[in-house]
């Protein structure tokens, strides 16, 4: 099991930047897939990205890639959701989540561990 914790939300205006954090601990995580889902108020719960720890391709949501980064710091076990261009309807609390096969899903029941999510307000 890995402990997740996020950071970084806040307020920003439309056209703004933020940079979310999800700090990992715990046994062995080397091999998971780490996550981040968002889910907006009365919306389900929906896939952003997803990255290996080791160097690979990550997974974008389609509607969100060229806006959206994700990336790894792993001497810090912490990963990273750099948001840019931010438009009000990313408003949402940002969940990082980890799968421990190591796959990558964008369905949030085919992962393990979650945090307790960082909310994002942009606004207009």
């Amino acid at each position: 099991q890995v402990q997740l914790v996020e950071s970084g939300g806040g307020l920003v205006q439309t056209g703004g930047s933020l940079r979310l954090s999800c700090a990992a601990s715990g046994r062995a995580f080397g091999g998971y897939t780490m996550a981040w889902f968002r889910q907006a108020p009365g919306k389900e719960r929906e896939f952003v990205a997803a990255i290996r720890w080791s160097a690979s391709s990550p997974d974008y949501a389609s509607s969100l890639k060229g806006r959206f980064t994700i990336s790894t710091d792993n001497p810090k076990n912490t990963v990273y959701l750099q948001m840019d261009s931010l438009k009000p309807e990313d408003t949402a609390i940002y969940y990082c989540a980890a799968n421990r096969r190591g796959l990558f899903r964008r369905r949030d029941d085919e992962y393990d561990d979650w945090g307790q999510g960082t909310q994002v307000t942009v606004s207009s």
